[in-house]
């Protein structure tokens, strides 16, 4: 995935490219700086990207595409910038000034830091016109359609399938695959448009998604490669992940372990990646959602949808962009966003089955275990639920625990893990900084 910077003032190459280089993981075979209209802007990108980088350098911009629902564009605006996010927020960005008052933007967080502390989120679906912050796209319920399911689910596999072909540049791609319903749903779409799909998976000895991926591969006829995890190396690549995450969120860092590692080894092999995230937002796939009256199930899908994108949207850029991988995200396609809340709850929640709609949309392309194989979270799959926690509860006294635990901006932390991930991240990013840009998911 790209990488985007800049700075609201003449002759700053320098300070730019030092920006770009902080975060060159994002692209290490191309980089690009330039001057126009009072600013300076650059951007890095991989050899896959060039196409989509080029037009936005041609007209003077710093903007990558990579498929419907994942950009970022930036332009050059009279000595400031105008910067459009994605609808969900697939492709990050955020702002701020420096001590001279100018406007500065960028992919991550660490490449604003050493000019400002005081660092925002530019919201999804949102433009910045300096005074002016204007909603283009808002996640918001659509009128119910009457349609039969059985017309539903064979409309929701072709806007699907739409998006993965949507997503291709060649014929040599890959896909995370945990053998959940998600990622296996994505891989068997993917296949239909590719000669040799590559898949990927992670996970403990004797994690079930591996044995899940390992049988979802086997019935696609997928080049399928897996790697084995210590519980040592979950602790060891602790500081990479929270440095390349820019987060301390426990729920978020825990999940985010093994998708950095498998991330890792995938782009080994390929440097595109397909991935299912967004697809228990849109559906209702967490077992908490089965508690919620009917009636006020469609505003809390709203909610955790809306909130993707400092969340699980926020763990698969950095877990891919880290590896110089571009990572598609099909569930977030503002079409298939669009439809899925057109579909009425009774159907994402059928009697006691989760993704009720999203299974049948998959019938006939997938096993039937793997297609009534019920939500499991990233880290229970992969075997790391306890491991982590346990490592924390022996780092952390219960008297550090209470003393640090409120943080001076008024933040929280909810637990002994969360501490500990809190402070690995003030050593990468210090402590007198805005944590607005840092999401925090709700525990049920």
């Amino acid at each position: 995935m790209a990488g985007i910077a800049g700075i609201a003032a003449d002759n700053a190459s320098e300070e730019v490219l030092e920006m770009l280089c902080t975060i060159r993981h994002r692209g290490k075979t191309r980089i690009s700086v330039f001057e126009k209209e009072g600013t300076t802007a650059g951007i890095i990108w991989n050899e896959p990207e060039d196409d989509s980088v080029k037009e936005f350098l041609d007209a003077g911009e710093a903007g990558y595409y990579n498929s419907p629902g994942n950009y970022a564009i930036v332009k050059p605006d009279n000595g400031s910038f105008t910067m459009t996010r994605d609808e969900l927020g697939s492709a990050p960005l955020y702002y701020g000034s420096d001590n001279d008052g100018n406007i500065c933007f960028a992919s991550e967080v660490k490449a604003l830091l050493p000019i400002t502390g005081n660092i925002i989120e530019l919201s999804p679906g949102h433009v910045y016109e300096g005074d002016n912050i204007r909603l283009y796209f808002g996640v918001r319920t659509g009128r119910k359609t009457e349609k039969t399911p059985d017309k539903i689910a064979s409309e929701l596999n072709r806007l699907l399938d739409k998006a993965v072909s949507d997503c291709l540049t060649g014929e040599d791609a890959g896909s995370f695959l945990s053998g959940g319903l998600d990622s296996s749903a994505i891989c068997a779409l993917a296949t239909r448009h590719l000669k040799k799909l590559k898949t990927f998976a992670a996970g403990l000895e004797g994690a079930p998604d591996l044995e899940h991926a390992r049988e979802m591969a086997g019935f696609l006829g997928s080049e399928h490669h897996e790697m084995i995890i210590t519980p040592e190396k979950l602790t060891e690549i602790l500081p990479e992940v929270i440095y390349h995450l820019e987060s301390f969120d426990a729920l978020l860092v825990r999940s985010s372990l093994t998708n950095y590692l498998v991330a890792g080894l995938a782009s080994e092999h390929v440097s595109e990646v397909f991935t299912g995230e967004g697809g228990d937002e849109l559906f209702a796939g967490y077992g908490y959602l089965k508690s919620i009256p009917p009636e006020h199930l469609e505003d809390e899908l709203l909610r955790i949808t809306s909130t993707m994108h400092n969340t699980a949207l926020q763990r698969v850029d950095r877990s891919a962009s880290a590896h110089g991988l571009t990572p598609h995200l099909i569930f977030t396609n503002p079409e298939v966003v669009k439809f899925a809340f057109t579909i009425p709850v009774e159907y994402k929640i059928h009697g006691t089955t989760e993704k009720w709609i999203l299974r049948e949309a998959m019938e006939g392309l997938l096993p039937e275990k793997i297609r009534r194989r019920p939500k499991v979270k990233f880290w229970e799959g992969a075997g790391v639920k306890e491991l982590i926690a346990d490592y924390a509860g022996q780092s952390i006294s219960d008297k550090d625990y209470r003393t640090e635990r409120n943080l001076k901006n008024g933040i929280i932390l909810n637990s002994k893990e969360e501490l500990l991930y809190y402070r690995i991240f003030s050593e990468h990013f210090g402590t007198d900084i805005n944590l607005s840009f840092v999401g925090r998911t709700i525990t049920h």
